[in-house]
This record gives C-alpha cells, structure tokens and sequence, in this order.
C-alpha cells in the first residue's frame, strides 16, 4: 500500500546505506596512488582492484534487479551490508593480491544488490508527492560519497593508514545493516514472487529491454555515465592551473546542489523524463559552449549543474514509469547494468578521443553522447505514447 506519510528518517537511513555501497567503487580509488607501495609487484593488474567491481554490474546488473525482488528487498539489502562490512573486515588486513581481488568480486555483488534494493525501497517508503524529492537524494550518493572520502578518508589513510579507511568501511556498513535491520522489520511491501530460474532470468532480461517503460531511466544513464566520470577525468589538463583545483572540487558539489534545488523544483510541475531532457539540452549547449572557450571553469560549472538534473531525475523517472516493486527493481538492475557500462568505456573512450583529436575530441565525444542520451529517451516516449 502506498504510505501517506513519507518517513524520512528511514529514508535518510536507506541512502546511508547507499553512501556504503558508493564508497565499495571510492575506497580504492581515493588511494589508488598507495596501492604499489602495498602491491609493489602487482604491475598493471592493480587496476582490476577499481575495475573489477563495475565489470561484474554489466554483467549481472539486471539479474541483481531480478533476484533482489525474488530474495525479497530487505532480505538482499541487509544480506548486502553484511557482505559489505565482512569483506572489507577482510580486506583491512590486505591480503595478497588474489585474495583481494576475489574480495573485490564478491563485493561488487554486494554492492549490485544495494543500488536495486535501497532505492526500491525508498520509492515504497514515500507519499507519492515526495518520491521525487527522495530518490533525487538517492541519486546523490555516488558524489557526496567521493565527496566524504577525500575530505575525511584521505586524511584518515595519512594518519592511520589505509588498513584504518578499510576498517572504517566496515564499521559503517555493519552499523547500517543493524540499524536497518530493526526499521525494516515491521515493512510488508515485499510481494510473492515466482522461483528463481537461468531460463526466467534471460526471458526477463528479453522483457526489460523490450519494454518502453522498464529500462528507459537505463538508456538516458548509460550515456550520463558515459560522460560523468570521464570528462572529470580527461579534462583538467585544459583548465588553467590557477582555477583547476577549485573547478575540479565544485564541480561534483555543484551537480548535486542543483539536483537537490532546480531539480526538485522541477520535479515537482514537470515529468522525470522532462527533467532528464533538459539536463542533456544543457549539456549539449554546454559542450558548444567548452568548444568554444576550452577549459572555461563557467563552463565546467554550468556543465556539472545540467548533469546533476540528469542525475537526480533519472532514478526519480523509475517509479513514474513503473507501478509495482518488482519492475522498479528491474529499472533499477537495469539502470545499475547501463551504469557500469557507461563508467566502464567512458574514460578510455574518451582518453582515444582527446587522443586523437585533441581537447576538441572533448566536447565532439561528449556532446554527441548527450544528443545520443536525448534521442533513446525521446524515441522511447514515442513507444510509449504509441502504446
């Protein structure tokens, strides 16, 4: 039943739990630069310890979707946690690399079934007039999570080591796996579902992506990831040095001030969708705008506030376009399984680009990319209007 009431503490609580499952990706990526001095021999294989994570979500991303609603939300949410704080319990303890980079296997399932359950849950926990408001903050956790590790991790790491950021992973997410273990008791929104099975999941993989509702938030996502992560990381080279610092570090906060405020705002007159088409129109211009003032931090800020209403309105479009939990979670598989793809090809993608052409590689790679993103949520609606 929908609530009339939004409970935002559990709320709040549940994108806690997200901050954990982001901070899964951040931890090694904060301290990237120190993992040769533990792994001196590990050569070019100490990349698969970032990568590895988001190579299983294309993978299993929306088979994640399909067995969370089948294992019942709070039951793989809370599994999740767990999972969570024991591995990187282990991890604090740097094994050998072998041992590490299974850990980091079994984590990216973990942290897989986290960013399909909380934000399902969530969409059950709100009055539907506060849906948007909520899983726009959901859509913020991936950035004031990296936000959280360089302003708290970092200095943790240079006092106590990174064994100390590891163990403190592992104290959070144990601390929300009890707290919510408690809040989510008393909940009944978990529906019965049919028994797991290989030929289930392939028919429903056919299902999502045959469908013009289930798997559109995905499409607009694939191509938002494909150029977040990416263009922070080839363009700062082309600001100039006295303002690089500043723009790199507004840039993720100003993403999600905007998706927090003009996004919010929005959502509440206009359709997900139609927020999701103005941050890419945004973003398009704003690419015409780097081409031609390259490395502009106006630019760089502008760009970041347009991105930040694909972000927000992207996991707020999940449950405008599907009723039930169980199709949310599929949306939510899907939007995970896109998600990787896009953090997975963006950067070396865009690393060939700027390569070949230059900074103007740049803004080409990434305005069509925007453009790309318009046309499969456009051509979608059509699908959908025509149904």
């Amino acid at each position: 039943m929908t609530p009339e009431k939004t409970d935002w503490f559990l709320v709040l609580a549940l994108w806690g739990a997200g901050l954990g499952a982001a901070a899964q990706y951040g931890k090694f990526s904060a301290i990237f630069d120190q993992l040769p001095a533990i792994y001196p021999d590990a050569g070019a294989s100490l990349g698969f310890i970032v990568s590895i994570v988001g190579l299983l979500g294309i993978f299993f991303g929306v088979a994640a979707g399909l067995m969370v609603a089948r294992v019942r939300y709070r039951r793989a949410l809370l599994w999740a946690l767990w999972a969570g704080a024991v591995i990187s319990s282990f991890q604090a303890f740097l094994p050998a690399l072998p041992w590490m980079l299974a850990s980091r296997a079994v984590e990216g399932l973990s942290h897989l079934a986290i960013v399909v359950a909380a934000p399902t849950l969530i969409a059950q926990l709100c009055a539907p007039e506060d849906r948007g408001v909520a899983l726009t903050l959901w859509g913020t956790f991936f950035g004031v999570a990296f936000t959280v590790l360089a302003w708290a991790g970092l200095p943790l790491v240079a006092w106590q080591g990174v064994s100390a950021l590891l163990a403190a992973h592992a104290i959070y997410m144990a601390f929300f796996a009890i707290y919510l273990g408690a809040q989510l008791r008393a909940l009944n929104i978990d529906n019965p579902v049919p028994p797991l099975s290989i030929v289930k999941i392939l028919r429903d993989h056919l299902t999502i992506y045959r469908s013009a509702t289930i798997p559109a938030p995905a499409f607009g996502w694939l191509f938002y990831t494909f150029c977040f992560v990416s263009i922070l990381t080839v363009l700062p080279p082309y600001i100039a040095p006295e303002h690089r610092a500043f723009t790199m570090g507004a840039m993720p906060l100003t993403s999600i001030a905007v998706s927090m405020t003009v996004g919010v705002l929005l959502l509440r007159r206009i359709s997900a969708i139609s927020v999701v088409l103005l941050g890419f129109g945004g973003s398009v211009l704003t690419m015409l705008w780097l081409w031609a003032a390259p490395g502009d931090p106006f630019a760089c800020l502008f760009l970041a506030g347009a991105m930040g209403l694909i972000q927000g309105a992207s996991f707020a479009a999940v449950p405008q376009l599907n009723d039930s939990p169980a199709t949310q979670a599929q949306a939510n598989g899907a939007m995970a399984q896109m998600g990787n793809v896009g953090n997975t090809m963006g950067t070396p993608v865009m690393a060939i680009a700027t390569g070949a052409l230059g900074y103007s590689g740049l803004p080409i790679l990434a305005g069509c990319a925007f453009v790309l993103g318009a046309c499969a949520h456009l051509l979608l609606a059509r699908r959908r209007r025509k149904a």
